[in-house]
């Protein structure tokens, strides 16, 4: 766990891959934490009336990263809420800066063959189409999982793990905050 001084525990942000599990999760511990959920892309859907796959057709990644750094500069001023955030939202100095200081950052940290096999007929994440998964998803945890660490308050773990035990831990690390 980082060594945080001032630790908010009133929203809390799930970050890592997709596939990893943050709207699943979240879901769930949004209920026992008696919290709002929030999936960010979601939100990102709601106010531009597409789906993700769309933006990322139309603005490409840049594109859609804009829209997404405008939804959590709005999506952190709420409060008691979980939020399941996009897997490249932390790509952005200034995202990461967002979520250390309004929240308590979890890493939900799943290996790429664990996410291959999830994600293996997803048809809706645009960086997975066209590209062989398993490759891309190891490329992407390269470069990401330095950042999630670095950010995160608390690291879970997802492989071997059923959903209503990381739910479960979740909840009691928050107890003991």
């Amino acid at each position: 766990m980082k060594k945080n001084t001032n630790i908010n525990i009133n929203n809390i942000y799930l970050v890592g891959l997709m596939g990893s599990g943050k709207t699943t999760i979240g879901k769930l511990a949004s209920k026992k934490l008696c919290k709002s959920f929030i999936d960010s892309d979601h939100v990102i859907e709601e106010s531009t009336g597409v789906r993700v796959p769309l933006i990322f057709e139309y603005e490409g990644e840049e594109g859609f990263r804009k829209r997404e750094t405008k939804a959590l500069e709005e999506l952190v001023t709420k409060k008691d809420i979980i939020l399941a955030t996009g897997g490249g939202i932390i790509l952005k100095k200034n995202n990461q800066k967002l979520l250390v200081d309004n929240g308590f950052v979890i890493y939900l940290k799943a290996d790429y063959d664990l996410l291959a096999s999830r994600l293996r007929s997803d048809r809706t994440r645009p960086l997975l189409q066209g590209v062989d998964i398993k490759t891309k998803l190891k490329n992407l945890l390269e470069v990401r999982d330095p950042i999630y660490k670095s950010i995160a308050d608390y690291v879970i773990d997802t492989k071997n793990k059923r959903v209503t035990d990381i739910v479960n831990e979740i909840e009691k690390i928050i107890k003991q905050l």
